[in-house]
């Protein structure tokens, strides 16, 4: 059954019905279509252009098509164009002409515009508990290493000393700011299509509020040529998925290395890695691996559909209908890599020894070999010259700061004294610096209890 036919006296060529169609992807919306469709008459009976028989009988049709699908009696085929189409006819197949009153005071560009936004809308929700799982994960984390000490990076050199709820604390951060920005979109969309028909609204005394209220949508759009033609939340969506799948890359990223034998940092759970078909040794971290690669993937999404819809004149084009696909996949994967990346830190285990010994080894404490060096009076940047030469001094011995003499000290600057140890030990170096967002114990202790709040709410 095709919904505009009338006027046609050939049938459409099946390399065109093909490629025109869209049920392949679409009916993926088949709950949306229907649940839109059931408010839909509801408000049509309401404002008696359809009886309250007319109603009960298209809703009981309906509510027996989705439960058929549902059940896997009922096969989404091909033979329609889209999943609006197959909803229709088969409700006209089980009640009869009664079903040929639901399309009453609306278009299929309204109704596929209220689909698409029910879906995501939903979606929006599904990927925003699935960012607190994993900001849960992180927390406790967090709360289980505040004493771990670890080196914190720069240009991928050792900069200066951190621990590893530090570390952790700096991702929470990103991946709260994707669920706000995932609030902002919900915000921003939920409002009701249906009720724009084509592009310029309807004749019939529809009730555009009392459909929106019926889906929870805050209200009715403001203009139906917008309404129509309108795919800014889905551009805003992906682009809030890119940026998520950009923070989960760069976390994989460093696990990626923590894990390799010169870092030994982690050790991944055997049942997030693989191993190699031809090299009995390797353990790889191929979940990080790919989830760093699908990356693009869902880049390509966003840039495709920004480019689609780049020259679009008002107001709905056929062009639009590509905006579904990438999208399903888009969220697919996201959703999949944010639960896979979550599974593998939770399993994840730290060589803390490891994360320590690294730290010590990597010149981490110059700085504050220097402020201490301030502190007793000589001057910043005469201070970061005298440290240097410390520096320099080590590396041609193969020794850290740590394990220079007293006298060695002296050598090149008589200010030191025996108290530089333990002005430059890990513990001193991080405890000291309790600034609120600092590394710190005292400074952590109130970002974690900032954090349980957050996600108690």
């Amino acid at each position: 059954m095709k919904l505009w036919g009338g006027r046609f006296t050939k049938e459409t060529n099946q390399l065109v019905h093909n490629f025109n169609a869209s049920i392949s992807f679409d009916q993926k919306l088949f709950k949306e279509d229907i649940e839109g469709s059931i408010a839909h008459v509801t408000m049509l009976a309401e404002q008696n252009i359809l009886t309250g028989a007319e109603k009960s009988s298209i809703i009981l049709g309906l509510n027996s098509i989705k439960e058929d699908i549902l059940k896997g009696t009922l096969v989404i085929d091909g033979s329609q164009e889209d999943i609006h189409s197959f909803v229709e006819a088969n409700l006209i197949e089980r009640i009869g002409d009664t079903g040929k009153k639901l399309h009453t005071g609306r278009s299929r560009n309204d109704q596929v515009a209220l689909d698409m936004k029910l879906y995501t809308r939903d979606e929006v929700v599904k990927i925003n508990l699935l960012l607190k799982d994993l900001l849960t994960v992180l927390h406790e984390i967090m709360k289980d290493n505040l004493n771990t000490y670890m080196p914190g990076f720069t240009h991928l050199q050792k900069a200066q000393p951190i621990t590893l709820a530090h570390h952790m604390g700096a991702y929470f951060e990103m991946f709260k700011r994707d669920r706000s920005r995932l609030d902002d979109i919900y915000k921003r969309m939920n409002y009701s299509p249906i009720g724009s028909g084509a592009l310029a609204g309807t004749t019939y005394p529809l009730d555009r509020e009392y459909t929106s209220s019926l889906l929870d949508f805050y209200g009715p759009t403001l203009n139906s040529m917008d309404s129509v033609s309108d795919r800014d939340y889905l551009i805003e969506f992906l682009s809030s998925l890119s940026i998520i799948m950009m923070h989960l890359s760069r976390f994989c990223e460093e696990i990626i290395i923590w894990n390799t034998n010169e870092y030994q940092f982690v050790e991944l759970d055997d049942s997030y890695s693989t191993g190699s078909s031809i090299m009995p040794q390797k353990k790889n971290p191929d979940i990080a691996e790919l989830i760093r690669g699908k990356t693009g993937r869902v880049y390509g999404a966003l840039v495709s559909l920004l480019t689609t819809m780049k020259g679009l004149p008002l107001a709905y084009n056929k062009d639009m209908q590509e905006d579904k696909e990438l999208t399903f996949d888009a969220i697919d994967t996201v959703k999949g890599c944010i639960a896979l990346f979550t599974g593998m830190i939770s399993t994840m285990k730290f060589n803390k020894s490891a994360m320590e010994t690294s730290a010590k080894n990597g010149f981490t404490n110059a700085t504050d070999a220097a402020d201490y060096l301030v502190n007793k009076g000589v001057p910043f940047r005469d201070a970061h010259g005298i440290v240097g030469q410390l520096v320099l001094y080590c590396i041609t011995k193969g020794i850290s700061l740590d394990q220079l003499t007293i006298t060695e000290y002296k050598e090149i600057c008589p200010v030191f004294e025996n108290d530089i140890y333990d002005a430059i030990s890990l513990e001193t170096c991080v405890g000291k610096r309790n600034t609120i967002g600092a590394p710190g114990k005292e400074a952590m202790e109130k970002v974690i209890t900032i954090n349980e709040e957050y996600l108690t709410k």
